[in-house]
């Protein structure tokens, strides 16, 4: 087949337009235009002229999982400039980037667009599909007019393509296509496969063709995309250009070699990071910044549509809209603050001619490493501790190729440690955790990182391995333990108890109330090592509402969970430590409530003053008194309900029995009886119920009267 190009053609220049996505910048600014966004044809990035490049200079690695990435170029008066990115990065470039330019103008930075090809076939008159072979492509144009060279060269509009499938005389199947043409003679046909050339006669067709094509071979390239920046200005000046993209997050790793006692140790740190930007770096001025600073990702390089509500044409009746009677207009806003605040500060900028990239940082405080002779000395980075960030500057230019990685060192000193043990029974409930204690009386804070520890022997010199710690963030004058094996020289055996005092007892309005001291005593037994004195720090849980008693708090540190008690161990000794923590209680208890029994138990506790015993003393025994009084109702009220129980028997046996016989005449004897032993018992519980009830108000009295 035969496809031209035509860049004039009108059809073409509007694909051009919509697939180009632009941005306008300024010295300190930044705004945004979007049209439609699609893939850039191959024949518009052809035409795009050759314009200078930006050389990377700066890179700054972030805990946060980002990277800034500054770029610079030197250019004289209207200057254009290229920087090409990975596809996966232009959302966080289109989110941060930023153009500095002291001496420049308004500009604009254009890339290819990210539309998918559906966008791209909106407006032809075939699918993508079209083109994955020229049969697809010939059955989706039919009624298109071609010409034809070869066998049978042929003039005129495609009816079909149809598939035949035929048997050769060596019993080989072969499928051909045969093409339908209506040409001025009529109805002819061609082999496809046979067919030299295929030309659609009409140009604007053609032209759709290649457009399709190119932007099918656009789409292929969707790993990179290049950033076309425009900077008119005057005179020779340095463009700056930076950015910030997602990149892999550094690592710190740290290595302290313990000296003998009393000696200090060496601590080094270093970055490792990886270069997956891309593209190489050569001789950058690199840092790498510990913190957590609020990092998120927005895809700005797709497009978006409003899903806007279907309104149904009206069609029914005859409108007459009313007569306008004018508006008024507004009056024009005046300039924003924000655009003069902009151009006051590239004045500023201009003025001073700085660029300062990093706000807030502070100026960079050197590590000034004296020169020791037990250990290498090393070009470690600069630290700067800002507000929320450490900064760490290497004071050489670094390269590393795209796709490898670093190892640099951050930190290199000497450093004053001391070797306690730590006992965690979560962690070990016998031996107690070989530490080191960090004290960081360096210029900035230390980036949490892994800890590998050697020892140095004072009599040979040799190294040996200790084990590996975990270091977490460690600030600026903080202290950290870090644990690296156990040590099972030492053990520690622990006891609980538990107990509850009163020390506050008082009685007023019918209510005891009480204060009650209650005490969590954890007794530990520590066992010292045969040779060595010791420093064991004894990790104990701190309990809600609890305070630590009886200690010296100089001994004593504090966690977010724990109490951290430090007990000395001579060499061979066995010592105990005791942990007390202590809470007062309140207790409110209504006397009228209690039975004779609790208040036998308040009488008798010791828990209680002398007084308030014999308070509850004296209780028990009007309490006493008042249960007898309820004790004889309850008889004399069960006495009552049997003779009415054997009245009813009688009842019935009177019912049956004939009136005349004996047994009659002495169940009417038994009936008599009964019913004047009932009325004396029934006067008898009247008296009681009313001593009882007096008895019962005259002990509720008493309690409200109370008062100790």
């Amino acid at each position: 087949m035969v496809f031209a190009t035509n860049p004039n053609n009108k059809e073409t220049r509007s694909v051009i337009a919509r697939h180009s996505l632009r941005l306008l910048i300024g010295a300190s600014s930044l705004a945004l235009t979007v049209s439609l966004p699609g893939a850039l044809p191959a024949f518009a990035q052809s035409a795009t002229p050759d314009i200078g490049s930006l050389d990377l200079q700066r890179v700054m690695l972030s805990t946060g999982g980002v990277g800034y990435f500054e770029y610079a170029a030197e250019v004289v008066g209207d200057a254009d400039l290229s920087l090409e990115v990975r596809l996966d990065q232009v959302d966080d470039i289109l989110k941060s980037i930023v153009v500095y330019d002291d001496s420049g103008r308004v500009g604009d930075i254009s890339l290819p667009g990210r539309e998918p090809l559906g966008e791209v076939f909106r407006e032809m008159p075939f699918g993508p599909g079209a083109l994955s072979s020229p049969v697809d492509l010939l059955n989706a144009l039919r009624g298109a007019e071609i010409e034809t060279t070869g066998p049978r060269g042929l003039s005129g509009r495609i009816v079909s393509v149809n598939a035949e499938t035929s048997v050769t005389e060596n019993g080989v199947s072969q499928t051909v296509h045969r093409v339908s043409v209506m040409t001025g003679e009529g109805l002819r046909q061609l082999i496809l496969e046979e067919t030299n050339a295929i030309q659609f006669s009409d140009p604007a067709l053609q032209d759709q063709i290649n457009t399709a094509l190119a932007a099918l071979a656009a789409n292929n390239q969707q790993d990179r995309r290049r950033l076309s920046i425009n900077l008119p200005g005057e005179g020779p000046r340095t463009v700056h250009v930076a950015y910030v993209v997602e990149v892999p997050l550094w690592k710190s790793a740290y290595r302290l070699t313990l000296g003998e006692d009393g000696a200090p140790s060496d601590l080094q740190g270093w970055a490792v990071i990886e270069n997956l930007s891309g593209e190489d770096w050569v001789d950058v001025d690199l840092s790498v910044a510990s913190g957590n600073p609020v990092t998120f990702r927005q895809a700005l390089y797709d497009a978006y549509f409003v899903d806007r509500p279907i309104v149904p044409v009206e069609v029914l009746g005859r409108l007459l809209p009313p007569v306008d009677q004018g508006g008024i207009g507004l009056q024009p806003p005046s300039p924003a603050p924000m655009i003069e605040m902009l151009e006051s500060e590239a004045e500023d900028r201009a003025r001073d001619g700085a660029f300062a990239p990093l706000a807030g940082a502070t100026a960079s405080v050197a590590a000034d490493l004296a020169p020791t002779p037990r250990r290498a000395e090393l070009l470690a980075a600069e630290s700067t501790q800002a507000a929320t960030q450490v900064l760490f500057r290497f004071p050489e230019p670094v390269s590393v190729e795209s796709g490898h990685s670093l190892l640099l060192p951050i930190i290199s000193r000497e450093q004053p440690t001391e070797r306690p043990l730590l006992y965690q029974p979560q962690t070990n409930p016998i031996h107690p955790l070989a530490t080191v204690r960090l004290e960081n009386e360096g210029d900035s804070g230390l980036p949490p990182g892994i800890l590998t520890l050697y020892e140095r022997d004072a009599a040979s010199g040799l190294i040996s391995y200790l084990g590996d710690a975990r270091l977490a963030t460690l600030p600026q004058g903080d202290s950290r333990l870090v644990a690296y094996a156990l040590d099972e020289a030492v053990t520690v055996d622990r006891e609980d108890r538990q107990s509850e005092n009163v020390v506050q007892a008082s009685i007023a309005d019918g209510v005891l109330r009480q204060t009650v001291l209650q005490r969590q005593v954890t007794q530990y037994i520590i066992q010292g090592d045969a040779n060595h004195d010791r420093t064991v720090i004894l990790e104990h849980p701190r309990l809600g509402g609890y305070e630590l008693a009886d200690i010296d708090v100089a001994r004593v540190e504090l966690t977010p969970t724990s109490y951290r008690i430090s007990v000395e161990v001579p060499a061979g000794a066995t010592v105990t430590e005791e942990v007390v923590l202590e809470r007062e209680g309140f207790q409110r208890v209504e006397i009228a409530t209690l039975g004779a029994d609790q208040i036998a138990f308040y009488a008798s506790s010791t828990r209680l003053s002398d007084e308030l015993r014999a308070v509850f003393a004296d209780l028990a025994e009007r309490v006493r008194a008042v249960e007898a009084q309820e004790a004889g109702v309850r008889r004399t009220s069960v006495q009552i309900d049997e003779i009415v129980r054997d009245q009813a028997r009688l009842r019935d046996n009177l019912s049956v029995v004939p009136a005349d016989s004996d047994l009659f005449q002495r169940y009417m004897a038994n009936l008599s009886a009964q019913e004047d032993t009932l009325e004396g018992l029934t006067e008898v519980l009247a008296h009681q119920r009313d001593a009882a009830e007096a008895a019962r108000r005259a002990l509720a009295d008493y309690i409200n009267s109370l008062s100790t």
